[in-house]
């Protein structure tokens, strides 16, 4: 039986809220690193962010990684169908029906589909530099690459932090549209609702965007602090 557009949409909204609170957690562990950086614990084994990457590391939260996967291909999959269905109904690129028309013509309602293939990006190049490094190698039961390290040398180089910082903005302006959207099509839609969950978005994904764009940026300044030498030396104390 196929589905509802109002369906399709809801389900695009839950699973992009389930994506936001992901991102949050993902967030709050990587800007542990930058908390280390001013409590001077950076690179060391009792830091803030080892500590964050452990937990990360857990049977527990590793069999949560298909269920994330599940919510983001879903998400994708809605997406792409919302988009085709609506451009040739309407030739245009607007994902959701919004009630004004100030939110139907802002610049991240009409290029939703646009930015969500630039933060695919993101994801491509976290998973490949980041997970498969880290949380994929320890599943495996290989070696698992120091998050100091890998932040540092992914980070040493200031094109790959202004490539990172472009991500995240249009990430943010991904966030902007889709937060407020997925409120309206769950039910909060009124007027009232309607002021606070756009100023809600507007400061949630202002701490998103910019904690990951901290977090880039301080490791491009820590790059030199830790080294593969000292890595091999902190691996033998274990």
């Amino acid at each position: 039986m196929a589905l509802s557009s109002i369906t399709k949409k809801l389900i695009m909204s839950i699973s992009g809220l389930f994506l936001i609170v992901f991102l949050l957690l993902h967030m709050t562990i990587n800007f542990f690193s930058v908390i280390d950086t001013v409590k001077g614990t950076y690179g060391a084994a009792e830091g803030l962010f080892q500590a964050g990457c452990d937990f990360m590391a857990l049977p527990i939260v590793t069999i949560m990684v298909p269920v994330l996967a599940a919510g983001f291909l879903v998400h994708i999959a809605y997406a792409v169908i919302l988009t085709l269905g609506n451009m040739k109904a309407r030739g245009g690129y607007n994902r959701y029906e919004v009630a004004s028309k100030a939110k139907a013509e802002s610049w991240a309602s009409k290029n939703m589909f646009v930015l969500g293939i630039i933060v695919l990006g993101i994801v491509a190049f976290h998973l490949n530099h980041f997970w498969a490094e880290m949380q994929l190698n320890e599943f495996l039961g290989e070696h698992a690459e120091n998050p100091y390290l890998l932040l540092n040398e992914t980070f040493k180089n200031w094109w790959m932090v202004v490539i990172y910082i472009v991500w995240f903005v249009a990430l943010g302006f991904h966030l902007c549209h889709g937060f407020w959207s997925a409120f309206q099509t769950i039910g909060f839609s009124n007027q009232k609702w309607e002021k606070r969950l756009t100023y809600v978005g507007y400061a949630f994904v202002a701490v998103i965007v910019l904690g990951f764009i901290a977090v880039a940026v301080n490791a491009y300044f820590q790059a030199g602090s830790l080294h593969r030498e000292q890595y091999q030396c902190f691996q033998l104390q274990i």
